[in-house]
């Protein structure tokens, strides 16, 4: 047995995102995609996990794991259910979440915008309006102006990249647009988003840390596939890398490996296992994409601000989400600054166009009562919090 020790305040927490726990979040451009005729979607997220109403009991239990971290995001339609016109009730209810995160000892760490879109942004564009970054810089603006002072970490967007890919180019998520050029458009008004958006948090109240998350895979070239792999990489990755340039962190999120020819994806290798979402088990992408990232900006701190496995099996999830933590280990001693981990997810939610299906929950859900119970990998992850230390055979 090895005992793994982090370094004194290393941040354990959990995460989860507005629109795959809230519930009713009717206003957004994910719900309408939703309950359009002819979307890939399996089923909609309807009353979700009720965190909207749910939040102190799941805060609870954050807290009683031992964990020191809770990120959440705000939901934008709410905030702002038509242009300009702002819901100070919203505001309020986010305030309290996350002064009811301080008062059970946690940091919050708020993402300022998760996948969803209002629809009266959408319906004049989205991402593709020219004023769409001044729109969202504006909502950072009078969301920080309302709780800034009570912040512990900020992340502007989570993954930039999936939101511009899967919306753009692959068309499983709203708009469900198929176009290159497209995506590479909507890319950048996401990056020049960013930019404006960190300008109007570190000017509001508080004194945070700000950055962006990424969805980073560890991409691995097959035979004749390391063109195809750079290009991939940069249109995926290092454009939203560059765009970090000045932050105090970057937030990597990573689930798998993706082996690429010089076709594309290859596709999960013959007899390794698959997750619930159809990607390869391998905890090991996790050490690759912090190096990558750590590397590709040129020392900027890191915060793993996603990890974890889409599993029915418990003893799995314990053991895939052991060895990723073992891996960032190995990075601290190489002197890489790694300043936490957040596991995917605190509770089996709302998995996109995948439905309730996968299950990444440290806790389950029940889908007619919304009680929650806490799984054995909860416990674990809460004792190895609590140690600051990992234990591995």
């Amino acid at each position: 047995m090895a005992h793994l020790a982090f370094p004194d305040g290393f941040l354990w927490g959990t995460a989860t995102a507005a629109h795959q726990v809230e519930g009713g979040n009717v206003n957004n451009d994910w719900w309408a995609f939703e309950h359009a005729p002819g979307t890939v979607c399996v089923e909609p997220s309807g009353d979700a996990c009720d965190s909207w109403n749910r939040w102190p009991e799941d805060l609870d239990i954050v807290a009683g794991l031992g964990l020191g971290a809770y990120r959440f995001s705000i939901e934008w339609s709410r905030i702002e259910p038509a242009e300009g016109e702002w819901s100070r009730a919203a505001i309020e209810h986010y305030r309290r979440m996350c002064a009811g995160c301080h008062e059970r000892g946690l940091v919050p760490i708020v993402t300022f915008h998760h996948f969803t879109t209002p629809r009266w942004l959408a319906e004049r564009g989205g991402w593709e309006a020219s004023d769409a970054p001044e729109r969202f810089a504006r909502l950072c603006a009078r969301v920080v102006d309302g709780l800034g002072d009570l912040v512990g970490w900020a992340c502007t967007f989570n993954e930039p990249n999936i939101v511009s890919s899967m919306g753009y180019r692959f068309g499983v998520f709203p708009p469900a647009v198929r176009d290159g050029a497209r995506r590479d458009a909507v890319s950048g008004a996401l990056c020049r988003a960013h930019r404006l958006g960190v300008e109007a948090l570190r000017a509001g109240p508080g004194d945070f840390p700000v950055g962006l998350t990424l969805s980073m895979t560890d991409f691995q070239a097959a035979d004749g596939g390391e063109e195809r792999l750079e290009r991939v990489r940069r249109t995926s990755e290092d454009v939203f890398l560059e765009a970090t340039a000045g932050d105090d962190f970057v937030g990597v999120q990573t689930y798998s490996r993706d082996r690429i020819g010089p076709d594309g994806s290859l596709g999960p290798e013959p007899g390794v296992p698959v997750t619930q979402m159809g990607y390869e088990v391998w905890p090991a992408a996790l050490e690759a994409t912090v190096r990558r990232a750590w590397a590709r900006t040129g020392g900027t701190p890191v915060l793993v601000t996603e990890n974890g496995i889409g599993t029915a099996d418990d003893e799995q999830r314990r053991a895939f989400v052991s060895e990723a933590i073992a891996g960032v280990h190995r990075c601290l001693g190489d002197g890489i600054d790694v300043r936490g981990y957040l596991h995917w997810s605190l509770l089996d939610n709302f998995e996109w166009v995948l439905g309730y299906g996968p299950r990444f929950g440290l806790v389950e859900v029940d889908r007619t009562t919304f009680g929650r119970r806490p799984k054995p990998s909860a416990g674990w992850f809460g004792a190895l919090a609590r140690a600051n230390a990992l234990e591995v055979v």
